[in-house]
C-alpha cells in the first residue's frame, strides 16, 4: 500500500498531475530504506556450502553417537530397585486419592447449591422474548463485525484474506525465474569450459606468432639503443616488469635515462621527506586564524572508479553491439579470445625474457671480444639488510585444512548457524526521531537502523571481496543490548546471508579446551587459519564482557573467561585487509568489563534497543 500524503499539504497545479518522483514531498516507503542483500553471495558458492554442511552434519552425528556409546549404565541393586518402585507406586496412589477427593468435594457443593435453588416460574412468552433478545444481539454483532472488516479492507487499512496467496501472474513469474536460473547454470558451465578451451586454442594457433613478435620487438630495441647510445642496454629485471617496461610507449633513450636515474631519485625522495617533516613541525605551532573554514565535505567514493570503468566497458563493447545472432545469450568467443590473448602474451613474455637476457649477454660478450678488452666484473654491492619481520609460527604446518576443520567441529568451536534471514529480524522505523532531534533529544536507534548497520558493516563486506577491499575495514563488531532483543539471531543471520562459517570462541564454550598457554595459541591459530582459508568467516564471542572482566567472580574462576584478553590485540593485528574475517561480540552487561580495553577491542559498537510499540505491533500482525 502506498503511503498517503498529508491531507493538509497544499498541492500546486504544477504538481497535481506530476509523477511521484517530481512531487515536493517524499512518496518513499520504509522498504526503500532497506539495504538490498544480493542473492549471489550464497548462490555462487551453493555447492561448496552444501558439501561443508554435509561434512558438518556427518561429524556432528558421529560425535553424538560416540557420546551415547560412551555413557556407562550403572546397574542397580535389588534394594535400590525396590525403593524406586515403591516411590513411584506411592506417588501414583496419592494422585488417584487426590482426584477422588476432589470429585467428592465438587459433588457435595452441587448438592448444597441445589437445596437453595427455586423452581422457575417464568411465563413461556417472557422466556421466548429473552431468548430472541440474546439471539438478535448475537447476530447483530456478527453482522457489524463483518461489515467493519469489509470497510477496513475497502479503505486499505487491512489486507484482504487472500492477500498472502500468490496470484497466477506471481506463480508464472516464479516459474520463469526458476527456468532462468537453470539456463544460467548451464551457460555458466559452458562459459567456464570455453575459458579453458579457447585459451588452449589461442596458445596453439597464435602462441608462436606472439613469441616471435615479442622477440622481434626486443631485438629492435637492442639495435636502437646500440645506435643511439653506443652500447647495449641493461635488460630490466622480472621484479621491474621485464620486457613490459620496454614497451611503455617510450624511446630507448628515455628508458635508459629512467633506469640510470632510479638511484638518484631515492636520495631526492629522502631529502624531500625530511624537508616536509621540518615544515610540518613549524606549521604545528602556528595557527592561521585568517583562513576561512571550508566546512564539511563529502569524500570521494572508492566505488566511483569501478562504476565509471563498468560504464566505459558497456559503452565500448555492449551498447552498440548487435545481439540478433545470439538470442540465447551465450558467451561471445571473440571477446574471450581477446582476454585470453593477453594472458597468453604475458605467459610467453616470461619465457621470451629469459631467452632475450641470454641473447643480450652473448651479444655483449661478442662485442667485448671484438674490442679485445675483457670486461672485469665489479664487486656487487651488498644489499642493505632490512629488519626481518618475525614470521608467525605455523603450529599445523603438516596438517590439511580438512583435518583442522573436522577437529574444530568435534571440539565444538565450529558450529552450524541457524537458517535465519536478516529480514526475519522484524522492526520498524522510528517515525518520531526527527521530531525528537528538533527538541535536542537524541532518540534511541530503531530496529531498522540496526538492520542497516548489520548489512553495511557485516553482510556486504563479508559477501563480496570487491566491497571488502574498497569499503572501510571493520575487523570487529560488538552487538550490545538487553537479553531477548535478537543479538544471537543477528549473528546467525550474518552467516546465513553470506554463507560464512561460524566459529564460537565464547568463554563458556572454550572452558576446559586446549588448556595452558601453548593450548591457547594452538586454538587461536587453528581457528583463524581455517577462517582465512575458508573465508568468509565469523568468529563469535558471546558474553564478550567476560573476556574483559574488571574482576572475575568466584563462581567463574574455573572457566577462565579472560583467556583471550591478552591475545585479543594480536588477533586483530593478524587479520589483514584481504581477509574476510569478522569478529562479532555480543553482550548484555557491558558495564561489567573494563571499558577502555573493551571499547578498544571492538571497532564498531551497535546498540540494539528493546522493540518499541510499532515494532511490536508489526511482529504481532506478522
Amino acid at each position: 500500500m502506498r503511503p498517503q500524503a498529508s491531507r493538509g499539504a497544499p498541492v500546486s497545479p504544477e504538481t497535481a498531475h506530476a509523477p511521484a518522483s517530481w512531487l515536493p514531498w517524499s512518496w518513499r516507503s520504509k522498504e526503500d530504506l532497506e539495504i538490498p542483500i544480493p542473492r549471489y553471495f550464497v548462490k555462487d558458492k551453493l555447492q561448496v556450502l552444501k558439501s561443508r554442511q554435509n561434512i558438518l552434519e556427518q561429524i556432528l552425528s558421529e560425535t553424538s553417537t560416540s557420546k551415547e556409546q560412551g555413557r556407562i549404565v550403572k546397574a542397580l541393586t535389588l534394594e535400590e530397585a525396590i525403593l524406586i518402585v515403591q516411590i513411584s507406586e506411592r506417588a501414583r496412589q496419592g494422585r488417584l486419592r487426590a482426584k477422588f477427593m476432589l470429585e467428592i468435594r465438587m459433588q457435595e457443593e452441587k448438592d448444597r447449591l441445589s437445596k437453595y435453588r427455586v423452581a422457575s416460574t417464568l411465563a413461556p412468552e417472557i422466556a421466548a422474548i429473552r431468548i430472541q433478545k440474546v439471539w438478535r444481539g448475537y447476530t447483530g454483532r456478527k453482522i457489524v463485525k463483518k461489515e467493519r472488516a469489509e470497510e477496513m479492507i475497502f479503505i486499505e487499512m487491512v489486507p484482504p484474506p487472500n492477500f498472502e496467496q500468490p496470484s497466477l501472474a506471481q506463480l508464472q513469474v516464479q516459474k520463469t525465474a526458476l527456468q532462468q536460473h537453470v539456463v544460467q547454470e548451464v551457460h555458466e558451465v559452458e562459459y567456464q569450459e570455453a575459458l579453458i578451451s579457447l585459451k588452449e586454442q589461442v596458445r596453439a594457433v597464435e602462441g608462436m606468432d606472439i613469441k616471435e613478435a615479442l622477440q622481434e620487438k626486443i631485438r629492435q630495441w637492442f639495435v636502437e639503443c646500440r645506435n643511439t647510445t653506443g652500447r647495449f642496454p641493461d635488460f630490466p629485471d622480472a621484479e621491474k616488469g621485464g620486457s613490459a617496461a620496454i614497451f611503455a610507449s617510450k624511446t630507448p633513450q628515455e628508458v635508459l635515462q629512467e633506469l640510470a636515474a632510479q638511484g638518484g631519485r631515492k636520495k631526492k625522495e629522502k631529502k624531500d621527506k625530511n624537508e616536509e617533516k621540518k615544515k610540518k613541525k613549524k606549521k604545528k605551532g602556528k595557527a592561521n586564524k585568517e583562513e576561512e573554514e571550508d566546512g564539511w565535505k563529502i569524500a570521494e567514493s572508492h566505488f566511483l572508479p569501478t562504476v565509471e570503468e563498468g560504464q566505459n566497458t558497456f559503452e565500448a563493447i555492449w551498447k552498440n553491439r548487435n545481439e540478433d545472432s545470439n538470442p540465447s545469450q551465450k558467451y561471445v568467443a571473440e571477446l574471450i579470445k581477446e582476454e585470453k590473448r593477453k594472458e597468453v602474451e604475458e605467459e610467453m613474455r616470461v619465457q621470451v625474457d629469459e631467452l632475450m637476457r641470454q641473447e643480450l649477454k652473448n651479444l655483449k660478450l661478442a662485442v667485448d671480444r671484438d674490442k679485445g678488452s675483457k670486461k672485469k666484473g665489479g664487486k656487487k654491492k651488498k644489499a642493505k639488510k632490512g629488519k626481518k619481520k618475525k614470521k608467525e609460527k605455523d603450529f599445523t604446518m603438516h596438517r590439511t585444512i580438512n583435518s583442522l576443520y573436522e577437529e574444530l567441529i568435534r571440539e565444538g568451536l565450529l558450529m552450524r548457524p541457524r537458517n535465519v534471514r536478516l529480514s526475519d529480524f522484524l522492526g520498524e522505523y522510528n517515525y518520531l526521531g526527527t521530531t525528537l532531534r528538533q527538541t535536542d533529544i537524541e532518540p534511541m536507534p530503531s530496529l531498522l537502523d540496526v538492520r542497516q548497520l548489520i548489512a553495511l558493516y557485516g553482510i556486504l563486506p563479508l559477501g563480496s571481496q570487491a566491497v571488502h577491499e574498497k569499503a572501510p575495514l571493520v575487523k570487529s563488531l560488538l552487538l550490545a543490548g538487553p537479553s531477548g532483543v535478537g543479538k544471537k539471531m543477528l549473528v546467525h543471520a550474518l552467516c546465513t546471508e553470506t554463507g560464512a562459517n561460524l566459529f564460537n570462541l565464547s568463554p563458556h564454550n572454550t572452558a576446559g579446551k586446549y588448556p595452558g598457554k601453548i593450548g591457547l595459541k594452538m586454538m587461536i591459530h587453528m581457528v583463524f587459519k581455517v577462517a582465512r582459508m575458508l573465508q568468509p568467516s565469523v568468529v563469535w564471542i558471546d558474553n564478550a564482557e567476560k573476556v574483559f572482566y574488571k574482576k572475575v567472580p568466584k563462581m567463574e574462576k574455573q572457566l577462565e573467561p579472560k583467556r583471550l584478553k591478552k591475545s585479543f590485540p594480536k588477533i586483530l593485528k593478524s587479520i589483514k585487509a584481504e581477509d574476510r574475517v569478522l569478529i562479532v561480540g555480543t553482550t548484555r552487561r557491558p558495564f561489567d568489563a573494563e571499558l577502555k580495553s573493551f571499547c578498544r577491542g571492538f571497532q564498531k559498537i551497535v546498540l540494539i534497543p528493546r522493540p518499541d510499540y510499532t515494532s511490536r505491533f508489526v511482529s504481532a500482525v506478522v
